[in-house]
C-alpha cells in the first residue's frame, strides 16, 4: 500500500481521536503548549502487528498505529505496505503501555552524599526496564519549594524521558503555603509528601502535618506520607547503638514493623479528620498494610504503594558478614523479615494496595561504606526502577497470582490515574501518548550489576532470574530499547505538568456537607439566669 493510501486510511481515525478526546484529557496535562504536547514530534511512524495488546480494562488482539508520538489506531489487521512505517511484529508477545514509577529519588542529596544515579542514567535504568515515566520527589531547599524546584529542573536537564514532580514540605509557615499553591497552579505538582521519619532533617512533626493535609485539601493535591515513627527511630537507634550493634542489621532492629503501622494509623487518622485523600508511600510490613485494610473497608481513601524490593526480599542479608553485601539492603522503612512480601503480594493481588513503586534511590559501595561503623550513617536507599517490571511479571503474573490487566493496572495505569494523567499516559488507546513495551513471556532473564543501566556497582537483586522480559520499549513514538541496545540521548525528555483535583477527590464536598449537616450544632440557647 502507498503512503498516501495509509494515511487517508487512518485520517477518519484521527479525526476520530480529535473529537473523541478533548485536549485537556492529554495535552493539557503537560501545559497545552504544542512543543509540550503529544509525542516527540518528529514524525516517526510505527505500527505493531500480531500482538495482544493489554490495557487495564482489556486484552484483545490487535495491531496499534503510531504516528508522531501518539497512538492512532488500535484494532486488528491494520494493513500496511509501505517503507515509511516501521513495521514491529509482536507475535507471541504483550504489547502494553509503559511502566510508571511513582515513586524515585534521582540525583538526590541524602545523608551528605548524593544518589549515584541522575536523570540520564536512571532514565537509561527504566527504559532499559520498560518504565517509560517516573515521577520523583522534589527536596525544598532550606524549605524553600520555589529553590528546590529550580533545583530539580536542573537536574532534569539531562533527562531521556518523561517525568514529572512531587514535592516535599519540610517546615511549615506562611510562605510554604503560599508556594504549594504556585507549584499546583503554575507548575503541574499535584502531590506533596510528608516524613514522618529522618528527626533532625526531614521529618515533620504532627501540627505541620495537620496544616499540610488541610492545604492539600483546598488545592486538589494529594497528600503522601513516609510512615515511621521518627522520634520512637531515635530512640530505637540509640538503643541499638547502646547494645553494640551497629551494623546494618541495626537499621531493620532500630526501625520494626509497630513503628511503620503507628505512623501509618497516625496518618490515616489525621486524614480522616481533615477528610482527605492520603497516599502512603512504600508499605513494606503487615502492619502498615493492615491499616490502609482497615481505613479502606470504611470507606476512607487511602492509597497504598508497596515498593518492588518490599514485595520479593527479607531482611536476612542484613546480617551478612559481608558489609559491603548487608549495607545495600539498608534503606527506610527496611526490608522485613521473611512473611511480609508474601502479605504485600496477597494485598496487592486484592486491591489493598493499589500501584507498585521502587523508591529507587541508589548509592554505591563506596558511599554505603560512609556509615561503616555506624550503621545511622549508611545512605539509605537501593535500585529498582530497572528491575520493577521485570519483577512485578515473574513474581505475580508468573504465579497466578494477578492477570496481565492487572498487571497494567499496578504497574502503570493506576498511577496514571491517580495523579491525573490518564488515558494520555497508562493506556494504549487512540489519542494516548505512545509509551509502549513489548514483553515477550517466554524470554528469560537474569539481573545483576554486571547487566543493569544504573551507575551502582550493587544490585539488590543480584543473580536473581525469573521469566517475562521486555524486549522493546517505545518512549513517545520513539523505540529507545530494542535487542538489549538504549538509543536515548541526554536532554530528550520532557517534563509531564499534572493537573489537580484526580478522581481521588471525588465525592470530598458531598461527604464534608454530610459531616456538617450531621453536627447537630450550634444549638441555639437562650441567655442562662443571672
Amino acid at each position: 500500500m502507498a503512503a498516501p493510501c495509509l494515511i487517508v486510511l487512518l485520517l477518519p481515525l484521527l479525526l476520530a481521536v480529535a473529537a473523541s478526546h478533548p485536549g485537556h484529557e492529554f495535552c493539557a496535562a503537560a501545559g497545552g503548549d504544542a512543543a509540550g504536547c503529544g509525542g516527540g514530534g518528529d514524525g516517526t511512524r510505527i505500527l505493531i502487528k500480531g500482538g495482544t495488546v493489554v490495557n487495564a480494562h482489556r486484552a484483545e488482539a490487535a495491531d496499534v498505529y503510531i504516528e508522531d508520538g501518539v497512538v492512532l489506531a488500535v484494532r486488528p489487521n491494520i494493513p500496511v505496505g509501505d517503507d515509511n512505517v516501521r513495521v514491529i511484529d509482536a507475535t507471541g508477545k504483550y504489547v502494553m503501555p509503559g511502566g510508571i514509577d511513582p515513586h524515585t529519588h534521582l540525583a538526590m542529596e541524602f545523608m551528605g552524599t548524593v544518589t549515584i544515579d541522575d536523570f540520564f542514567s536512571g532514565h537509561a535504568a527504566a527504559l532499559a526496564g520498560g518504565t517509560t515515566m517516573h515521577i520523583d520527589f522534589v527536596i525544598p531547599v532550606n524549605g524553600n519549594l520555589t529553590a528546590g524546584l529550580e533545583s530539580y529542573k536542573q537536574k532534569a536537564a539531562s533527562s531521556a524521558m518523561d517525568y514529572g514532580f512531587h514535592m516535599a514540605i519540610t517546615k511549615w509557615d506562611d510562605e510554604v503555603a503560599r508556594e504549594m499553591e504556585v507549584m499546583v497552579k503554575e507548575h503541574g505538582i499535584n502531590s506533596f509528601k510528608f516524613f514522618m521519619a529522618y528527626k533532625g532533617s526531614l521529618m515533620v512533626t504532627d501540627d505541620l502535618l495537620l496544616e499540610g493535609l488541610k492545604k492539600c485539601k483546598s488545592l486538589g493535591a494529594l497528600a503522601m506520607v513516609h510512615a515511621e515513627n521518627g522520634d520512637a527511630v531515635a530512640e530505637g537507634q540509640q538503643r541499638m547503638i547502646d547494645l553494640g550493634i551497629t551494623g546494618p542489621e541495626g537499621h531493620a532492629l532500630s526501625r520494626p514493623p509497630i513503628l511503620e503501622g503507628e505512623a501509618t494509623a497516625r496518618a490515616i487518622r489525621l486524614a480522616k479528620f481533615i477528610n482527605t485523600p492520603l497516599y502512603v508511600v512504600h508499605v513494606m510490613s503487615i502492619d502498615a498494610m493492615e491499616e490502609i485494610a482497615k481505613a479502606k473497608r470504611e470507606g476512607q481513601k487511602v492509597i497504598g504503594e508497596p515498593v518492588v524490593s518490599g514485595l520479593v526480599l527479607d531482611d536476612s542479608l542484613l546480617w551478612d558478614p559481608d558489609f559491603t553485601i548487608a549495607s545495600k539492603y539498608v534503606m527506610s522503612p527496611p526490608i522485613r523479615e521473611a512473611g511480609h512480601g508474601k502479605a504485600l503480594q496477597a494485598a496487592l493481588s486484592s486491591g489493598i494496595l493499589q500501584l507498585v513503586g521502587t523508591d529507587h534511590c541508589t548509592f554505591n559501595s563506596t558511599q554505603k561504606a560512609f556509615g561503616s561503623d555506624d550503621f545511622r550513617k549508611i545512605p539509605n536507599g537501593v535500585n529498582g526502577i530497572e528491575e520493577r517490571m521485570h519483577i512485578v511479571w515473574d513474581s505475580m503474573v508468573e504465579t497466578g497470582k494477578i492477570s496481565v490487566t492487572d498487571y497494567v493496572r499496578v504497574t502503570s495505569t493506576e498511577c496514571a490515574k491517580i495523579f491525573n494523567i490518564y488515558p494520555r499516559k497508562g493506556a494504549i488507546l487512540e489519542g494516548s501518548d505512545a509509551d509502549i513495551i513489548i514483553l515477550n513471556p517466554e524470554r528469560r532473564f537474569v539481573m545483576g550489576a554486571h547487566a543493569h543501566h544504573s551507575r551502582s556497582n550493587t544490585n539488590v537483586y543480584e543473580g536473581r532470574k525469573g521469566k517475562g522480559m521486555v524486549e522493546v520499549t517505545i518512549s513517545r513514538g520513539r523505540v529507545v530499547w530494542e535487542d538489549g541496545v538504549l538509543n536515548i540521548t541526554p536532554g530528550s525528555g520532557r517534563y509531564v505538568r499534572m493537573p489537580p483535583f484526580g478522581h481521588v477527590f471525588d465525592g470530598i464536598e458531598k461527604s464534608d456537607a454530610a459531616y456538617r449537616s450531621s453536627l447537630r450544632a450550634p444549638v441555639q440557647r437562650g441567655k442562662a439566669a443571672a
